[in-house]
């Protein structure tokens, strides 16, 4: 289709739908004029030189007919909804643009949150492991360190047990030979040492006074100490000892028997 940007075609028109008007216009006025009878006319002439101007009559133009604007302003009207269109179409995508980087931002910040939640997780799962793991490793050393303690007081133990014995057996030698009543006294002191726990303040030297009152069976009913070098631990243990003898021994002569006792406590260091 070709375009008529100068409007030639509507302007020829109108011109020719002048001309035919016109045309028209003379021949009625040609057939009105011949009904009409002749009349002499007076005819004023004017001399007309060959060098004279002939003007001719002026003829009204008619006004130009108005463009006709119909297809620009349907070209207008698809191009303001085009770009109505366009710009829907361009919010549109805005939004899907916006919710895609919400969502990977949401996304991203989930996976963070995972990654961080895991290594929040191995660190306390490594903690407690190491925590056991100390735990059990001082476990072990109590449990080595007690063993040894262990070892170590059954192996005293056994060895005051076979001084004990040695040592008792020296002194029922020893006894054989003194008096009834030496026999009876180193009797007594040799149970009452075999019933003492040392303590740990103990020191080499211990001498200590001990008075104790029995009755005829041995039994022990009072326990007294006078002088003594030990300090207060050391005392109560041979206070202790006194009483864990009891009964105490029986003299072999019933004639060296008293109720009331002076004993030495000289434990063997």
């Amino acid at each position: 289709m070709v375009r008529d940007t100068h409007n030639v075609i509507p302007v020829t028109l109108a011109l020719l739908l002048h001309v035919l008007l016109f045309g028209s216009l003379i021949v009625v006025l040609d057939f009105g004029d011949r009904a009409r009878p002749a009349v002499p006319l007076a005819i004023k002439g004017t001399l007309v030189t060959d060098n004279a101007i002939v003007i001719p009559p002026k003829v009204e133009e008619a006004p130009p007919p108005r463009p006709d604007t119909s297809e620009q302003d349907r070209r207008r009207a698809e191009e303001l909804k085009r770009q109505e269109d366009a710009r829907i179409e361009q919010e549109r995508l805005n939004r899907i643009k916006q919710q895609e980087q919400e969502r990977k931002r949401a996304e991203a910040e989930a996976e963070r949150k995972r990654q961080a939640d895991a290594e929040r997780r191995r660190v306390e799962e490594e903690a407690e492991k190491e925590r056991k793991r100390v735990e059990a490793e001082r476990a072990r050393e109590a449990e080595i360190e007690r063993q040894r303690l262990e070892n170590e007081r059954l192996r005293a133990e056994a060895e005051a047990a076979r001084q004990a014995e040695i040592d008792a057996e020296s002194n029922r030698l020893d006894a054989m030979t003194a008096t009834a009543e030496a026999a009876y006294i180193f009797a007594i002191q040799q149970k009452i040492v075999r019933n003492w726990v040392r303590p740990p303040t103990a020191t080499a030297g211990i001498e200590c006074i001990v008075n104790v009152r029995q009755l005829p069976g041995g039994e022990v009913v009072n326990v007294s100490l006078g002088s003594c070098n030990g300090d207060e631990a050391v005392r109560r243990s041979i206070e202790a000892a006194v009483y864990k003898a009891s009964p105490l021994p029986a003299p072999a002569d019933p004639s060296v028997f008293d109720r009331n006792l002076r004993l030495e406590f000289r434990p063997t260091d």
